[in-house]
């Protein structure tokens, strides 16, 4: 019996991730909860424990791969870990290879893995074996292509290729049969004679231009249309094959424009050109990158975004940190910083505009009763938003607790799912940074995020006086399907008043 191993549940706003690495290949032996797989996300890395004792029997998608919610990425073969043959022998029954001579229980399949939810099919690439080809387990057969990726088949076991199914440019869709291994040992005599005209195994056709890899089929189809050499498309495939995607973003950037320009012009831009194109650098965008590219942007395409700014005088706030600060660590053993003053005002603030803490589900208005106030982390590996829970019932002695630890996980890579989800709220601090005004992008499906900035002198006029003081830029983005002008006004305004009159958020005022 085996137990699938699947991409589990995300959080609200997280649909895939990417596969970091396996910690198992097949044939190993694991035990229950045992981290198996690393998936990442735009947010947080995960590790997927092993639902179930046994040994690895399969692994459909490789690292690097995309997958979504509920994606299939194993199987485990339960108890003393049968091999992969038997689990397939019922499917080598129905299309077993015509003379092989091998007996159908000793004949498994190579079947087409999936590739995710959002990936219907797959191009055939290179086959590395052919029929009659003796192969161990784990052996690279085939190369599958997705306008996303380059996907090698391994061989399920080891044993002789009997029959291969797809050839070299097929299209199939998961669960298509690739290819037969016999793993009995008898099956390589009878499949030496047809394996003589098997048309599967030819490589692509040349004209690669000294890379290390052909183009894809599909990828030297549309660079032969396009006009396009292999100079012109960086591959992002395995030893740098070019695959469709690669021609496509190619195509879009212009590339094909430039081959056919006029040749007077080329003449007179080339040696310009090919000057700076040394001195580039071109390094492909992270999985992480691109996924948070696609989120940002999906937010502002889905959102009509707005933003209100205003600014606030810090002194009062500084005031009572300087006063306080030695005290405050004394007893509750956290610095006193000035995320708790902020979300403890922006806690209040959202009590009296509900509106910026909803959110929009198709044709209704959800009214959060509840502050999951996110807070934005820097990291090496990008912009991360865990969540302080329940920000409204806590004292500012808790957030700044609570903010601390989140800070700590993000840093060390520790953030788990449950740390990232639910919030309803977002406040970003670019002022750590130095930047002076900004307008920060929503948090999808949020409908508000307060902008910080850098608190810097300015000259102010206070009681007909030119004074000096402490001011800080403050920025609202929010939802105007949702939130009208006056509440984001409001908003903000409130917030300015709880930190220039700290002793408000003490009052509840």
């Amino acid at each position: 019996m085996a137990t699938e191993i699947r991409v589990p549940t995300l959080g609200e706003s997280v649909s895939e991730a990417t596969i970091a690495q396996w910690f198992k290949k097949p044939g190993d032996k694991i035990t229950v909860d045992e981290p198996i797989v690393e998936l990442e996300t735009d947010k947080v890395t995960v590790e997927v424990p092993a639902p179930a004792s046994g040994t690895l029997e399969s692994i459909v998608v490789n690292e690097g791969d995309t997958v979504e919610v509920g994606a299939l990425l194993g199987q485990i073969a339960e108890g003393a870990g049968a091999a992969a043959a038997p689990a397939s022998a019922s499917k080598a029954e129905a299309a077993p290879a015509p003379g092989n001579g091998a007996s159908a229980s000793a004949v498994i399949d190579v079947v087409t893995p999936s590739a995710g939810e959002s990936v219907t099919e797959a191009e055939v690439g290179e086959w590395m074996v052919k029929e009659g080809d003796t192969v161990k387990a784990d052996d690279t057969l085939v190369e599958l292509e997705t306008d996303k990726a380059a996907q090698e088949i391994p061989s399920p076991s080891a044993g002789t290729v009997v029959k291969i199914f797809k050839k070299t440019g097929d299209t199939v869709q998961p669960g298509d049969v690739l290819a037969q291994i016999d793993t009995s040992g008898a099956g390589a005599p009878a499949a030496a004679a047809p394996a003589e005209s098997a048309p599967a195994a030819p490589a692509p056709a040349a004209a690669a231009g000294g890379t290390a890899m052909p183009p894809a089929p599909s990828a030297a189809k549309m660079m032969a249309e396009n006009n396009l050499s292999s100079g012109q498309v960086a591959g992002s495939g395995k030893r740098g094959q070019v695959l469709k995607g690669d021609v496509i973003a190619a195509v879009a950037s212009g590339a094909s424009a430039a081959a056919s320009a006029p040749a007077p012009a080329q003449v007179a831009r080339g040696p310009i050109a090919a000057e700076d194109e040394m001195r580039e650098e071109r390094v492909r965008m992270t999985k992480l990158r691109q996924t948070i590219a696609r989120r940002l942007k999906d937010a502002q395409n889905a959102a009509a975004m707005l933003t209100t700014y205003n600014e606030v005088d810090m002194g009062p706030v500084m005031e009572l940190r300087k006063q306080y600060k030695d005290l405050f660590e004394k007893k509750h053993g956290v610095k006193l910083g000035f995320m708790g003053f902020f979300t403890k005002a922006v806690c209040h603030a959202l009590k009296e505009i509900p509106a910026v803490n909803a959110e929009i589900d198709g044709t209704d208005i959800i009214y959060k009763n509840f502050c999951h106030v996110g807070v934005a982390v820097g990291t090496d590996k990008g912009l991360v938003v865990p969540v302080v829970r329940d920000a409204d019932q806590m004292s500012i002695a808790e957030i700044e607790k609570e903010i601390g630890n989140l800070g700590r996980k993000a840093r060390d890579g520790k953030l788990g799912m449950a740390d990232m989800t639910g919030g309803t709220f977002t406040i970003s601090n670019g002022g750590v940074y130095g930047s002076l005004m900004s307008s920060p992008i929503l948090n999808a499906p949020q409908s508000g995020i307060l902008g910080m900035h850098k608190i810097q002198d300015r000259p102010m006029a206070v009681n007909g006086q030119v004074v000096i003081r402490p001011m800080m830029y403050l920025a609202l983005s929010y939802d105007h399907r949702i939130v009208d002008g006056k509440e984001a006004v409001t908003f903000l305004v409130r917030v300015k008043e709880s930190l220039e009159d700290p002793q408000r958020l003490v009052l509840d005022l």
